[in-house]
């Protein structure tokens, strides 16, 4: 007779959980780090699932049986273990690969045993004989709970690797990712919220006989994981109920609790087998620096549509360099690909999604993104990119969610790269704008005003409704001059822009274009076609201005000598040219557009449109493109506008909506050039990007960097030196 704390039932019931369990009655003492005795009454109480809450004495059988050995078989073990079993007791079972698993009784009949495998898919249910020498040959019968598996969440701690289902995955087809245990739940420890999980199947019933998630010996300790898979698809933080461990934060399902004797989790390598780590070169080929290079020739359909026709998956492996994954085209999305893969090396974007950084800025309630779900699927896209694991990656969810949202690209056609580039940019910026409401503001008319007051006032409105990383690094402006050529009405505004188009003027006398001619040609005056025109106050009417993009300036440019020159050659029909004149502040990172694709009305031809692409090599610089002589607006000298080359989106083809897309790029770990064919990754060098298929230009500032392009520095400068009619008060208070 001893005196439990608890009530012990005398009788075996269904599902409790019939054990023979092979143990001692010791216990490893830490003071003497060796196995002591312990009595009865603790021995039970260990390893008795019942909660003990009584006091009163009772009466407890104990069958006691000797073994000669301590490796010796209990004599009457199997014939116990086969007479005793009913639906509902775990035991360990052997599948037909012959490895043994936890797993629960689901049917009985006088020769076999189905059971129901724990933490598998009930697709994986087995039958095994129910003793020796009957039912399912080459299959072991059941045996004791945890003699051939190991009982290791009873030994978990925290920094212990497991493994817990994608909080997304399907019941019957789990996806399982590693995690690290962050706390450990006490045993009497109220449960916490158990939040932000997968869907988990309904195989058990609680005491109102209600289908619930099967729990391992009804036992509810509890443990919290972080899950680095799952960072990209945070939730709102659940607090949890009951007893917390310090301070850790939950965020569902990157953190989240779950029951250690669930089928939430498992071991760890259970299900995703642990990596070798012999034999992990990555194979690439290189690409030889070629003045006139060819693209490698890709996998084409019975119809000539890129990627069509074939299933593409994911495919697991080590790439050539970190985050130097190939992308499988997907029915014509080279071009999708190849704006992928430049954005992907724009460290400060990459490390603010791969950190988690974003998700306390998604913008769910902004009518102009997609309510987060962009930046979501990029999340994920990239972190898959990083995450080591793949050598060629599917990017499916992404297409799929940017179709949703722009349905231009909703489809199987070529499209024009650089479109694709401006709606993500445009589409990640709104979903994660800070601006929850955006106010009405109007244009600043500068005209009249100096530029630099001009251009705080417009960087200030445009903060007003547009706040985000995206603006912080990518985002600058220049002044743009309009001129009516009837009545002589002036317009000056400061335009932001998030890259540059600059026209292409080929040479007969030269095999090529220097990249310094294109940014030239682009500050030189031009007049604006009827497809542009200008709605001038003055004339009331739209016209074909004249519109220079130039410096900052103090005298009113229509009153400079160089201006009333250039007028009068627009209205004498004579070419304009006025270089050196650019933007007023260049962002950190700078793309500039090359626009090679031209479309003219042909009157020979019924009016219609000829579309041409200009195939000229332009030398653009890989290591040092200087911006200084270009740019007047606010400078640093511990970030000045010199620009490296990182990326280039490559077009073949004639025309933007044809052909195919590539990409050259520097890895933003090892520095490296790769060149990147939809799935097919090789190496190269910058130098191999200089062709006449190069379309966007992706340059990154070499030394330091400037928030707002410097702007941010200039509007603390001038803070207090003028009124806040709109809004630096309001900037504050939002940021």
């Amino acid at each position: 007779t001893v005196t439990p704390s608890a009530n012990i039932n005398a009788t075996q019931q269904p599902g409790d959980g019939y054990e023979l369990i092979d143990s001692r009655p010791t216990l490893f003492d830490k003071k003497s780090r060796n196995e002591v005795p312990i009595s009865v009454e603790k021995f039970l109480h260990l390893n008795e699932k019942s909660v003990w809450n009584q006091s009163a004495p009772v009466v407890v059988e104990i069958l006691v049986e000797l073994r000669s050995s301590p490796t010796a078989r209990w004599v009457r073990e199997p014939l116990e273990l086969a007479n005793r079993l009913q639906v509902g007791d775990f035991i360990d079972a052997q599948d037909n690969a012959h490895k043994w698993y936890e797993a629960i009784v689901r049917e009985l009949t006088p020769e076999t045993v189905r059971v129901h495998y724990f933490g598998w898919a009930s697709k994986w249910d087995g039958v095994l004989p129910r003793r020796k020498g009957v039912g399912p040959k080459n299959i072991s019968p059941p045996a004791a709970l945890w003699t051939h598996t190991t009982p290791w969440r009873e030994k978990i701690k925290v920094g212990d690797e497991v493994e817990v289902r994608e909080s997304a995955s399907l019941v019957q087809r789990p996806k399982w990712y590693k995690a690290t245990v962050i706390a450990v739940s006490r045993e009497f420890d109220s449960p916490r919220e158990i939040a932000g999980g997968a869907d988990l199947e309904q195989n058990d019933e609680n005491e109102k006989g209600e289908k619930v998630p099967l729990v391992l010996l009804s036992r509810k300790r509890q443990i919290l994981v972080r899950v680095p898979q799952e960072k990209h698809n945070v939730s709102t933080t659940v607090q949890p109920v009951g007893n917390t461990d310090g301070n850790i934060p939950i965020q569902p399902p990157y953190v989240r609790w779950i029951n250690l004797y669930g089928e939430e989790v498992c071991k760890a390598n259970t299900h995703n087998t642990a990596k070798k780590q012999t034999n992990t070169a990555p194979a690439t080929v290189s690409y030889a620096v070629e003045p006139e290079r060819k693209p490698v020739t890709v996998m084409k359909s019975f119809n000539n549509i890129h990627g069509t026709g074939f299933v593409r998956e994911s495919l697991r492996g080590v790439p050539p360099a970190p985050g130097s994954v190939g992308l499988h085209n997907l029915g014509n999305s080279c071009y999708m690909n190849s704006i992928l893969q430049c954005i992907n090396h724009i460290p400060s974007i990459t490390q603010y999604f791969l950190k988690g950084e974003y998700q306390k800025e998604v913008n769910k309630n902004n009518p102009l993104g997609s309510g987060g779900k962009v930046a979501t699927a990029y999340a994920s896209f990239l972190n898959d990119i990083w995450t080591g694991e793949y050598s060629i990656l599917a990017p499916r969810l992404l297409k799929q969610i940017v179709g949703c949202y722009a349905p231009q690209f909703n489809n199987n056609y070529q499209h024009d790269s650089q479109e694709f580039h401006q709606y993500l940019m445009d589409g990640l910026h709104e979903d994660l704008n800070r601006v929850k409401d955006k106010p009405y503001v109007e244009d600043v008319e500068a005209l009249g005003m100096k530029d630099d007051r001009a251009a705080i006032e417009s960087w200030k409105k445009h903060l007003l409704r547009h706040d985000s990383l995206f603006v912080d690094y990518t985002q600058g402006l220049h002044r743009s001059h309009l001129t009516c050529p009837s009545c002589g009405k002036e317009s000056i505004k400061f335009d932001v822009y998030s890259s540059i188009s600059l026209p292409l003027v080929p040479s007969k006398n030269r095999p090529s274009i220097p990249l310094e001619d294109c940014l030239d040609q682009f500050a030189a005056g031009e007049q604006l076609d009827e497809h542009n025109a200008w709605y001038c106050s003055g004339c009331k009417k739209h016209v074909c201005a004249l519109k220079l993009i130039t410096l900052w300036n103090s005298t009113p440019l229509s009153e400079s000598p160089i201006f009333q020159c250039l007028l009068h050659l627009l209205n004498n029909s004579l070419t304009l040219r006025y270089s050196h004149l650019f933007h007023v502040i260049a962002p950190d990172v700078l793309v500039l557009h090359l626009k090679r694709f031209t479309y003219e009305k042909c009157s020979q031809v019924d009016g219609r449109i000829i579309r041409s692409k200009i195939e000229d090599k332009v030398d653009f610089p890989i290591d040092r493109l200087d911006l200084t002589p270009y740019v007047l607006g606010p400078k640093d000298p511990d970030a000045p506008p010199i620009y490296k080359l990182f990326g280039v989106s490559e077009h073949t083809g004639a025309t933007a909506n044809s052909g195919h897309y590539t990409a050259t790029v520097r890895n933003s770990k090892d520095g490296n050039w790769y060149r990147y064919n939809d799935s097919h990754v090789g190496t190269t060098s910058g130098d191999a990007a200089v062709t006449g298929g190069a379309y966007l230009l992706f340059y990154q500032r070499a030394k330091g960097s400037l928030r707002w392009a410097g702007m941010e520095k200039e509007m603390m400068q001038h803070k207090g030196g003028f009124t806040d009619a709109e809004g630096w008060t309001a900037i504050g208070k939002k940021r």
